[in-house]
C-alpha cells in the first residue's frame, strides 16, 4: 500500500478566496493528508458563509499521514490579529498571513511535510503594514537560504519559466547578467530532467540584431553558446512574439520568459484555472494556484477549485518522482 503523503495548504490572504478555497476542498475525498494552516475560526466563518458544511480537526503530525474522510479539514492553528470581513483587506492580519507561510517552511525545511501548496496572498497590504514582501517565491527561497530559484508556470500543453520575478520593468535589464541568466537555466536542466528549453529574447525581435537592445548579444546567446556545448539543450534567443506559437512549441518542453508579463499573459490565456505555480530550486516541493486574491468574489461561492486542484495534483506528481 502507497504511503500517505502530508501536505501543507496555507490558506493565503484571509478576506480574499483562499479560505473558500479551503473549504471547498474539504467537500471532496482527498488523496492526500492536505494540513491547512488557518485560524480554524476563519475556516468556520467562512464555510457558514457559504453554506458548506464542514468538520474541523486538529492535525496530529506525530501520527502516520492519513487521508481524511470527506467533509472533513484538518488543521494547524494561527490566530489571527483581528476578525476577518471577505473582501476586506487589513493590514494588522499582514502579520498572520507571514506566520501560516513561515509555519509551512519550517515544516518543509525539517521534512514534517512533504510539499506545500499556497492559496494567493495580497502582496500591497503585506508592504503597507511594513513588511519587505515581494511574492511566496522570495520568501520561501530566503527562508531556505537559497540565493536564486526559478518560478515556472505550467499547464497540460504549455510551460513557461521566468529569468526574473517579480520585478518593475525599468530593473529587469540590469538583472539579467550571465551569471544569474546562467544559474536560471540550469536550475530549469535539472529541475525537468533535461528539458528542450527556448530562451526567449528580452527586446523586441530579440534586439533585432543589436538595432533594438544589446542585451540578446552580450548577455542571452553566449550563455546559450556556453551551456549547449554543455549539452543542455537550448535554442534561442527567439522573439517573444513568434515562440509561442504552436508550431514551434512543439519542439520545446519549456519556454525561458525574460521577465514576468513577457511569458504568463500568454499561459494565462491558454490555460488560466488550470495552470499551476511551480518552484523550482527549493529544497522542497512548493506549488501554487494560477490566480490572486479576488476580494470582489470572497465569500460569495463563485471561486472554482481547479487551479488549486491542479496545483495539489501537481504537488503529488512530484512527491511520487522525487521519491
Amino acid at each position: 500500500m502507497n504511503a500517505c503523503h502530508r501536505i501543507a495548504l496555507t490558506s493565503g490572504e484571509p478576506a480574499g478566496i483562499g479560505p473558500d478555497l479551503c473549504v471547498q476542498l474539504a467537500q471532496q475525498q482527498l488523496t492526500c493528508e492536505l494540513v491547512v494552516i488557518a485560524d480554524p475560526q476563519l475556516l468556520e466563518q467562512r464555510a457558514q458563509q457559504l453554506g458548506l458544511p464542514i468538520k474541523l480537526e486538529l492535525t496530529d503530525l506525530s501520527k502516520p499521514a492519513r487521508a481524511p474522510e470527506k467533509g472533513t479539514l484538518r488543521y494547524l492553528p494561527i490566530a489571527l490579529a483581528e476578525s476577518v470581513t471577505a473582501g476586506v483587506l487589513n493590514s494588522r492580519n499582514s502579520t498572520y498571513v507571514l506566520n501560516t507561510l513561515q509555519l509551512a517552511l519550517d515544516g518543509c525545511l525539517e521534512g514534517t511535510f512533504d510539499a506545500v501548496v499556497t492559496a494567493p496572498v495580497h502582496k500591497g497590504i503585506i508592504n503597507d503594514a511594513g513588511f519587505a514582501f515581494s511574492g511566496h517565491t522570495e520568501f520561501f527561497a530566503d527562508g531556505a537560504g537559497v540565493e536564486q530559484v526559478v518560478m515556472m508556470l505550467a499547464t497540460p500543453t504549455l510551460r513557461v519559466a521566468l529569468a526574473t520575478t517579480h520585478l518593475p520593468l525599468k530593473m529587469v535589464s540590469q538583472a539579467i547578467t550571465q551569471v544569474s541568466l546562467t544559474r536560471v537555466i540550469e536550475i530549469i536542466h535539472h529541475g525537468l530532467s533535461s528539458p528542450r528549453i527556448a530562451v526567449c529574447g528580452l527586446n523586441p525581435h530579440a534586439g533585432e540584431g543589436g538595432h533594438l537592445g544589446t542585451e540578446e548579444i552580450e548577455v542571452i546567446s553566449p550563455v546559450i553558446e556556453r551551456l549547449t556545448k554543455l549539452g543542455i539543450n537550448l535554442s534561442g534567443p527567439w522573439p517573444a512574439d513568434t515562440i509561442f506559437v504552436q508550431e514551434k512549441l512543439h519542439d520545446f518542453d519549456v519556454v525561458l520568459a525574460m521577465y514576468h508579463d513577457q511569458g504568463l499573459p500568454v499561459l494565462k490565456h491558454q490555460g488560466f484555472g488550470r495552470a499551476v505555480n511551480v518552484t523550482l530550486g527549493l529544497p522542497f516541493i512548493r506549488t501554487s494556484v494560477d490566480h490572486g486574491t479576488a476580494l470582489d468574489i470572497a465569500g460569495t461561492g463563485k471561486a472554482t477549485i481547479s487551479s488549486l486542484q491542479a496545483a495539489i495534483d501537481m504537488a503529488i506528481t512530484m512527491i511520487k518522482s522525487k521519491q
